[in-house]
């Protein structure tokens, strides 16, 4: 099959969380992906995807997931993978099945297929819009009637970090907030309005509307995905300078110490880490 060139067609205005065609973090979504790959591969289930059907990953990232809808719908089937940062789809076209078709633009304007998708697949993107119901609704104008549509999203509950020091622990989540907030001016109930995923796809007209929670659980001794992930993706680009104004001199200095790997206490050689997070898709029929 011949791939179409990326068609790179910016928004009007940045993404909620400051996605422009330009913007790549392909290497933490990889760490993401490969990390959670169990739970994730167990959202895609849902979708029922059978030999010969044609599906869409809408904002497909690194494009790990491309493979996987693939392997589903089999060499007679079809996978289109959408995203907008031209650094993200240049590292899932080094990965992805050649027959997989890519496309690089937002998804609020790129012509996708027309009533004829069986499937669509987002994770974690729908919280990237301003406007998710306007979003959903543009995704299920793509599904032929009775396709189906999951939106899989983390962050529904905080995770769990240090099981050991729950005050920490919950510090620490506040200070996150506290930067997303001031970097993005989001306020506490845009960064949380991801548990209303259920009700918007029932306000974009989706039937037989289902949430289906997966808990991603790892303790000690850490895998080499669960150990990159953390380290590479939360402690070092997030837990450091970017927190020490939302946190006492005390608390930063104790996560540092978590944080650092040559510390006898580093969080992730510990015997008692024991890590939680949740993964919820909402899954949805085309009437």
């Amino acid at each position: 099959m011949t791939q179409p060139q990326a068609r790179p067609t910016e928004p009007q205005t940045p993404g909620l969380l400051g996605d422009t065609a330009q913007r790549d973090y392909a290497r933490k979504l990889g760490l993401f992906m490969r990390f959670a790959e169990p739970e994730l591969r167990q959202g895609v289930a849902l979708l029922g995807l059978e030999p010969g059907m044609q599906v869409l990953d809408a904002g497909c990232g690194s494009g790990e997931a491309l493979a996987w809808l693939a392997e589903a719908v089999g060499p007679q089937g079809r996978v289109v993978g959408v995203d907008l940062s031209t650094a993200h789809i240049q590292a899932a076209r080094a990965q992805a099945p050649a027959s997989v078709e890519l496309l690089c633009g937002d998804l609020m304007t790129l012509p996708l297929p027309a009533s004829g998708l069986d499937a669509v697949w987002s994770s974690n993107t729908l919280n990237h819009f301003a406007d998710p119901l306007a979003a959903l609704r543009q995704l299920a104008t793509s599904l032929r009637p009775g396709g189906r549509l999951a939106v899989g999203q983390t962050g529904f509950l905080p995770e769990m970090l240090f099981a050991w020091d729950s005050r920490l622990e919950r510090a620490v989540v506040d200070g996150v907030r506290a930067h997303y907030r001031e970097r993005y001016g989001l306020d506490e109930e845009r960064l949380t309005a991801v548990r209303a995923n259920l009700g918007l796809l029932r306000q974009a007209g989706l039937a037989q509307v289902q949430a289906h929670t997966f808990v991603i659980e790892r303790i000690s001794p850490l895998d080499v995905a669960t150990r990159d992930y953390l380290l590479e993706a939360q402690f070092r680009p997030l837990f450091g300078d970017r927190l020490r104004r939302w946190l006492t001199p005390q608390d930063h200095a104790a996560l540092q110490r978590l944080c650092d790997p040559a510390d006898p206490g580093f969080a992730l050689a510990r015997p008692d880490f024991h890590y939680l997070q949740t993964y919820t898709v909402v899954t949805g029929v085309k009437a």
